[in-house]
């Protein structure tokens, strides 16, 4: 191990405590994200001239918000905890015990915007595409909240940039973490947000967000531990990567079904008629 590593001591996974509530720092890290989505959400809702509603939007992300809850539990016992659950069903309901997908999560979520479009008659396309710039945030925190808990760290790596986790082993890793934070949260934001500047066709953004993560996800994987109960699996594929590939799919799909049929999502429309008005 070369010195010039840092070595990440061990922080007290309770960030806060207010008397017999402990917040713990992955939770701090969910409720950044979440406060953030609903401002940025508030915003959106302001500039869209009566298309959305501050309590239209609190409702959907609230909706999104149990998905992620749930997707994301339910997508880890089952993608990654299967055997487990399968000699104990009763672990699904474990959640002290952590693990949670993104993936999961996603598919949470996607379920939550059927829901909520179906129940308020909205296009579908659209409130996915409403929803999906507010996501990145809450992912680059999440990862933030993973460095912090010395919690699915990379592979042995004599990089520069290279960690030694206290729980990992004497040897430096990838900080993949990290990396998913710059690349999942912070590049896949920037992207997302200079995408919207202008009127797209409805369903490009939420195909945008799908590829774009897909694609960062799939690529960050060489540079993560693989799952101890899993190892690689199919092409010397992880979990991670085998579950990317279908977002990645998707998105380009959606992409393309996108700007072929060309309907302008509702809040665009209304953002074109009122810069129409200036």
């Amino acid at each position: 191990m070369s010195s010039s590593h840092y070595v990440l001591p061990q922080i007290d996974p309770i960030a806060i405590s207010l008397g017999p509530l402990d917040i713990r720092w992955y939770g701090l890290m969910y409720l950044v994200g979440f406060a953030f989505a609903f401002w940025m959400a508030n915003r959106v809702c302001d500039k869209s001239n009566g298309v959305w509603t501050r309590e239209q939007a609190s409702d959907l992300l609230f909706a999104g918000f149990m998905g992620v809850i749930l997707g994301g539990r339910i997508g880890y016992v089952l993608f990654y905890q299967f055997p487990t659950f399968i000699d104990n069903p009763m672990y699904l309901f474990r959640i002290w015990e952590g693990g949670m997908s993104f993936h999961g999560g996603v598919l949470g979520v996607v379920t939550a915007i059927i829901i909520y479009a179906k129940r308020h008659q909205r296009s579908i396309l659209s409130v996915g595409d409403f929803i999906v710039p507010l996501l990145p945030v809450g992912l680059g925190a999440g990862r933030i909240g993973n460095f912090i808990n010395s919690e699915l760290w990379g592979r042995v790596t004599d990089s520069p940039f290279g960690v030694v986790f206290y729980n990992a082993g004497p040897l430096p890793r990838h900080p993949s973490q990290l990396y998913e934070f710059a690349l999942e949260g912070v590049a896949l934001f920037i992207i997302l947000l200079l995408f919207i500047r202008k009127p797209k066709p409805a369903g490009s953004v939420a195909g945008l967000f799908l590829l774009g993560y897909g694609t960062f996800r799939f690529i960050i994987e060489f540079a993560r531990e693989p799952d101890a109960q899993l190892g690689l699996l199919t092409f010397n594929m992880s979990m991670g990567q085998i579950l990317s590939l279908p977002m990645i799919i998707i998105g380009t799909i959606l992409m393309v079904y996108a700007y072929k049929n060309n309907p302008v999502s509702a809040v665009n429309e209304t953002s074109k008629k009122v810069k129409g008005k200036k």
